[in-house]
């Protein structure tokens, strides 16, 4: 069965066993930063698990891509050289919540892979796990599947502490777990390896292809195990693993989908065998690297953005063993897309960027990798021994991207080797300061524990007479007292809590005797709570409350949301389809849009920009909201924001003449374009390899940047003695007489070194046969003291010139060395020393050198000690 057609089968049998298909969520968690990437089926899933989010369906299924590239799930050292290995792979799932549980779970996993109708795999070549201590679970599997019971294994804690298991799952250091049930499929006794639990389990024999976890607690902070209220069913099913198992071959590299990747690659790098390790990681790579890009991660230095860097380098790498020339790995996304373009729309949709990213990582890796050669070779001359010190090997890796193999393979060329020993230190060094640093990690009991969701009103109106829920101060649910900082749920409210990139809103809750100023809102989970000081009276749960959102900054940060859907459809316009959103900020101030592309906006086309979204502005359209199916919204050509999650009923917002502008957003936006008055771009700038950032204003805030750049062009025309119409005509004129005039002082500077030339030539003292000239000119600049000192050089025939001026507290100190003489005395080791004499550094060639210090009053000295130097030099 191919790969495609297997994927479809398992969306056909949970269908029809009343699961709603749910499309593969972004390879970037949204909201959750506890993950670095989606690495598992149940991500998408994991805050309705936790009782934070309903959605309208009980039962799921998925094929959810993952990476495995970095954090706690790394598996990237090992692509290509194992079987099973990959940073990119498909997870099928299924999954419960709170409706079906172990019997049926395990019913379906066994009809699926053993039916008729289905897989058809024999059953005598299944084994199954389950929890020591789960007993049901055994029980289902030998007298209901009718598992023979030396094929079901019990694995306990077999990691060193309790709970601690293959076969005990949880979602983190808390919150929901429970045992789960694995299924492994028996290659036969032709292959080496052991049963699980066996001391030879690590063999390729037995490979698990089937993971069923059963969330029956939530562990709390302090260890205790409490039963979930809805015990719910989460599974996975890697495609590759199973598509391996089907298709009779024991690597996934040797099914149909990675058998058509690595003939292309072959093609590209000249016809290289499809079975050479090097191959597998490209062909392995491009679906991370694609894939990642497709859902907005872009190559940087940090966080995910580094991870997909390295990942790119690591093809790029593997390409260069193969004999690769020039770039190539960006020729591979054709193949790709028409394998998996179909089940993945994103990927044809956004195949132009993938490659464009590619080509310039691998351009850029290029110009890396010469740097890192050079300064290699630099550290190989100067190197005492045999052995290349382990933090230039991290130095090379961490700050050049420099594989550890490269470096290890020209130290095998010379006859040297590596310090691993020290290079791991260094490495740890850094994973500690990362750790340390991490936002990844969070106590899923720490959130409020609320039942249902709060309805918000805020669309329709921006105040409302509503019930107080919940009062929480200092952490604990209670009555809040006059000064008392505290947060707030209502039943219902109008204030729009922060997402989006819009900020929440502000405002007042009042009651006779009472007010509360409401200073954020935010989310948590499905309810907006409002975070704010009592500043009289007393806040308890039922109490009736009037809720006043501050309208005059709602109503500002409107303008610039709504101003922000148009700005995106004008980027795309002018630009081109690749941009798509990176980012967003929008407050009552301004509006800040980060957006993927790769150069600098041109003035030109910030103008068209510009224009274009005050076009659709002054055409004064209604703002048209729809409330719909995720489906019927893709229909529409609905686009989503990027990190944004959306549930199962989304709401579409079309803005601008022949719907200039659709996007899927729960902000809250103007009634027609005209209302935002005006948007003033105000800065354009790169934040990020290929993202840049636009900031602008609208409403009252454009007209007040108008009226300061006006104010500011009246000040430029009075002190260039000029009226507004005449201002640019002197500004150019005042430029021009500026460069006359340095063309002129450069001259005075020119001739004043050359009367000083002569004169200092007069003070030369002979050392060894050689001229000597160390002095301080004041007020020289240092191209004034480079050319006194090759009028010097030129008047003493055969000597040495040290100059040296002072200006603010700093040294500039110039050395130069006959040619005659550069045999006897090295103008850089003159510098070198001197440099040190007066706290600062220095170098350059044998004939000519620079530097400078921070000590002036010890350049006396230094400058006296020069014909002792000299003297000793050439001794």
């Amino acid at each position: 069965m191919k790969t495609a057609a297997l994927r479809q089968a398992f969306f056909d049998f949970f269908q029809q066993q009343g699961h709603t298909v749910v499309p593969s969520s972004s390879l970037v968690p949204a909201d959750d930063p506890t993950l670095l990437f989606t690495n598992a089926g149940m991500n998408q899933f994991k805050d309705v698990f936790l009782g934070r989010e309903q959605r309208d369906y009980s039962r799921a299924t998925t094929a959810q891509k993952c990476v495995r590239a970095g954090g706690k799930h790394n598996d990237l050292e090992n692509v290509g050289y194992t079987a099973r290995h990959h940073t990119f792979f498909e997870m099928l799932g299924n999954f419960s919540f709170g409706d079906y549980f172990k019997r049926e779970a395990i019913n379906f996993a066994w009809t699926f892979l053993t039916g008729d109708q289905w897989l058809k795999l024999p059953k005598d070549k299944l084994w199954v796990t389950v929890y020591a201590s789960d007993d049901e679970a055994f029980d289902i599997w030998s007298k209901e599947m009718g598992v023979p019971e030396q094929r079901i294994i019990r694995i306990g804690d077999n990691k060193g502490a309790p709970y601690a298991s293959d076969n005990f799952w949880q979602m983190g250091d808390t919150g929901p777990c429970g045992p789960c049930t694995e299924i492994f499929y028996d290659h036969g006794p032709d292959v080496a390896g052991g049963p699980p639990g066996s001391p030879e389990e690590d063999g390729d024999r037995y490979i698990e292809i089937w993971n069923v976890v059963f969330m029956q607690y939530n562990r709390t902070a302090e260890g205790e195990m409490l039963p979930l209220p809805k015990p719910s069913v989460d599974t996975g099913m890697g495609l590759e693993r199973i598509a391996a198992v089907l298709q009779g071959v024991h690597s996934n590299y040797e099914i149909d989908l990675f058998e058509d990747l690595l003939k292309a690659a072959s093609g590209i790098l000249g016809g290289v065998a499809t079975t050479e390790a090097s191959l597998r990681v490209v062909a392995d790579h491009i679906r991370s690297c694609s894939f990642l890009i497709a859902d907005g991660v872009m190559p940087s230095n940090e966080g995910r953005g580094f991870v997909l860097r390295r990942i790119i380098r690591r093809a790029a790498r593997h390409g260069n063993k193969l004999g690769a020339q020039g770039t190539f790995f960006h020729k591979l996304v054709p193949a790709l897309v028409s394998l998996m373009g179909e089940a993945y729309p994103e990927l044809a949709r956004t195949q132009a960027q993938i490659e464009r990213v590619l080509l310039q990582e691998e351009e850029q890796f290029a110009k890396t990798l010469d740097k890192g050669l050079r300064l290699l070779e630099q550290d190989i001359a100067d190197l005492e021994g045999t052995v290349i010190p382990g933090k230039t090997i991290f130095t090379l890796y961490d700050t050049y991207g420099f594989p550890v193999d490269l470096t290890n393979d020209i130290a095998r060329e010379r006859g040297l080797t590596l310090d691993y020993d020290g290079y791991e230190a260094a490495m740890n060094d850094q994973r500690e300061r990362a750790r340390a640093a991490s936002k990844f990690g969070i106590d899923y009991n720490a959130g409020l524990q609320l039942e249902g969701k709060t309805e918000f009103s805020g669309y329709e109106r921006v105040d409302g007479h509503e019930t107080i829920r919940t009062v929480i101060v200092d952490g604990e649910e209670k009555p809040a007292q006059a000064g008392d900082e505290a947060i707030v749920v209502l039943e219902k409210t109008p204030f729009y809590a922060e997402s989006g990139g819009q900020v929440g809103d502000t405002g007042l809750l009042t009651w006779s005797g009472g007010r509360f100023q409401v200073a954020d809102t935010r989310k948590e989970g499905d309810h907006h709570i409002h975070i704010g000081t009592v500043i009289e009276g007393e806040l308890f749960p039922g109490l009736e409350v009037d809720a006043r959102v501050d309208h005059v900054r709602r109503q500002a940060t409107a303008l610039n949301h709504s101003a922000t859907h148009l700005l995106h459809a004008a980027l795309r316009k002018v630009l081109g389809e690749h941009v798509t959103q990176k980012g967003s900020l929008v407050d009552p101030d301004k509006l800040r849009f980060d957006f993927s592309h790769f150069e600098a906006v041109s003035a030109d086309e910030l103008k068209e920009i510009e224009r274009e979204v005050n076009q659709q502005i002054l055409a004064n359209t209604a703002v048209e909201t729809d409330i719909t199916d995720m489906e019927s919204a893709q229909e529409k050509g609905a686009m989503a924001l990027f990190g944004e999650k959306y549930g199962d009923t989304v709401r579409v917002l079309s803005m601008g003449t022949d719907r200039y502008s659709v996007e899927l957003c729960g902000g809250t936006h103007v009634a027609r374009t005209g209302d935002i008055g005006l948007l003033k771009i105000v800065s354009e700038g790169g934040i990020s390899s290929g993202v840049r950032r636009i900031e602008a204003v609208t409403g009252f805030n454009a007209l007040a940047w108008v009226d300061q750049t006006e104010e500011k062009l009246k000040e430029a025309a009075q002190l260039v003695k000029g009226g507004r119409d005449s201002v640019i005509d002197k500004v150019q004129a005042t430029v021009e007489r500026n460069r006359q005039l340095e063309k002129e002082l450069d001259q005075l500077k020119a001739k004043l070194a050359s009367s000083a030339g002569s004169d200092l030539a007069a003070s030369a003292v002979e050392v060894g046969g050689l001229k000597v000239v160390a002095a301080e000119l004041e007020g020289a600049d240092r191209k004034a003291l480079m050319e006194t000192a090759d009028q010097l050089k030129n008047k003493l025939g055969e000597g040495v010139v040290v100059l040296a001026s002072v200006e603010d507290g700093k040294v500039t100190l110039v050395a130069g060395v006959t040619k005659s003489a550069t045999g006897r005395v090295k103008a850089g080791d003159l510098m070198k020393h001197l440099a040190a004499q007066v706290d600062g550094k220095g170098g350059g060639r044998p004939d000519m050198a620079q530097g400078g210090g921070n000590d002036p009053a010890k350049l006396p000295a230094a400058l006296e000690g020069v014909a002792a130097w000299v003297e000793q030099t050439i001794a």
